[in-house]
């Protein structure tokens, strides 16, 4: 029998060359979150709050459940995601997923005054978004890599911090040149058009991901197991308060920064910078997940986030609110990567999208709980004090402290499974958890 490190050297070697079939589904899975649910909802509905207001004589409050309904609907639905996807492999699930995301989004051009209209498209849209986005390509490519896996983990997300970048601003063009409808409908085609084709093409799970070593050393972890650990729920929780802060920020940004005296273009470039900052976070974290313990990278950029809040806060000119955004866009894409790393990390890939998909839910609680409780103060107090704005820094740092409470990769929960598990000889031996 070859030792671990002769196995993992070999496939070391295999997952840094470009020929490497895996690299085929990253840039599968990069296209596809750029246009993805965590790419088109969060980034630009901000930009639609003032003119569906306008339109309609909605209340901010009110649209804003629009986002929590899309939220809240793909807490409730990304563990069924996870199962199907564990159960029937990523393409079969992401396909459609695309095709009912596409549509539905586009639908929003042919919205009505009711808000019942609104609001079913957004449960629409958020039953379908997770297997559109991170969810859906992360089981994917985890099959295909290990010792590279925090690199193409990053390049995959990175995709949605592109989709970031240029979402914003062409949406933004579309709703000042067309009219916001128009621009809705513009959105769905783009998410269409560049994703389904590159994944009904390139995405595929490892021929033998069920006996390769990367999932088989890890098949004693059950979900059950996973769900009672200590571990997970400080993951869990994590991802949660987090996405309490950073969805409050998001969802009200660029209504925020026109407040303050911006221009509607300027404060498109303000998320946009975010984009741009999340896509740099990502290619870095990837690389230093690859390199340094993870909850210790996490601390860093959870920082960044409760930092970048606070100067936001009380920021009044677009050089400030740019130095915030970026903050906040570096923590953001840094945070995609390191969820579902720990998660492989401590528990494998068998069960790896379910188990991001629990993680998944709780963001989308985060995620619905800060845009409204946001909106409910601006309602309440007739603007965006910078007291209400501080207050969104505060989930971001408690799990700065949850974080010492993770263990290293070679903590007991694993070591039990690993004594348990005998490699096979024809498959080259992973040190998984070096």
């Amino acid at each position: 029998m070859r030792s671990n490190s002769a196995g993992a050297a070999v496939l070391a070697d295999r997952e840094a060359r470009l020929a490497y079939p895996g690299w085929k589904i990253v840039l599968a899975g990069f296209f596809g979150v750029m246009v993805s649910f965590a790419a088109v909802v969060p980034y630009t509905f901000g930009l639609f709050l003032k003119p569906i207001a306008t339109s309609f004589g909605w209340h901010r409050e009110a649209i804003s459940v629009g986002f929590s309904i899309s939220a809240l609907t793909a807490a409730a639905a990304s563990p069924g995601l996870g199962f199907l996807l564990d159960r029937f492999g990523p393409r079969r699930i992401i396909l459609p997923c695309i095709l009912v995301f596409s549509f539905a989004y586009a639908s929003l051009a042919l919205l009505t005054p009711h808000l019942i209209h609104f609001y079913l498209a957004f449960f629409v849209i958020g039953l379908v978004g997770n297997g559109t986005a991170y969810l859906g390509y992360s089981r994917a490519i985890f099959t295909w890599f290990d010792h590279r896996r925090g690199l193409a983990l990053s390049i995959m997300l990175a995709g949605g911090s592109c989709g970031a970048m240029f979402l914003p601003v062409v949406a933004q063009a579309a709703i000042t040149q067309y009219g916001w409808r128009n621009a809705f409908a513009l959105l769905g085609v783009l998410a269409f058009v560049v994703g389904f084709p590159l994944s009904a093409w390139l995405v595929r799970e490892q021929p033998i991901a069920q006996q390769n070593s990367l999932v088989s050393i890890h098949t004693e972890n059950s979900v059950r197991e996973a769900l009672r650990s200590r571990i997970f729920w400080v993951i869990a929780t994590t991802v949660c308060l987090y996405a309490v802060s950073l969805n409050g920020v998001m969802a009200h940004l660029s209504a925020l920064l026109t407040d303050r005296g911006l221009s509607a273009q300027s404060a498109s470039y303000s998320i946009a910078i975010i984009g741009a900052m999340a896509l740099i976070g990502r290619l870095i974290t990837g690389v230093f997940l690859d390199r340094f313990f993870g909850p210790r990278v996490a601390q860093i950029t959870l920082l960044m986030t409760v930092i970048g809040i606070v100067l936001l806060s009380i920021a009044h000119t677009l050089v400030t609110c740019l130095i915030a955004a970026s903050l906040i866009g570096f923590s953001m894409g840094s945070g995609g990567d390191i969820t579902p790393y720990l998660l492989s990390r401590y528990f494998g890939l068998k069960h790896l999208s379910i188990l991001y998909a629990f993680t998944w839910t709780a963001y989308a609680v985060g995620s619905a709980t800060g845009p409204l409780v946001v909106g409910r103060m601006f309602d309440s107090l007739g603007s965006y004090r910078p007291a209400t704005i501080q207050l969104l820094a505060l989930p971001a740092f408690i799990p700065c402290l949850l974080m010492f409470l993770l263990p290293g990769y070679t903590s007991r929960f694993i070591s039990r499974t690993m004594d348990a598990v005998e490699v096979d000889d024809a498959v080259p031996a992973v040190d998984v958890i070096s």
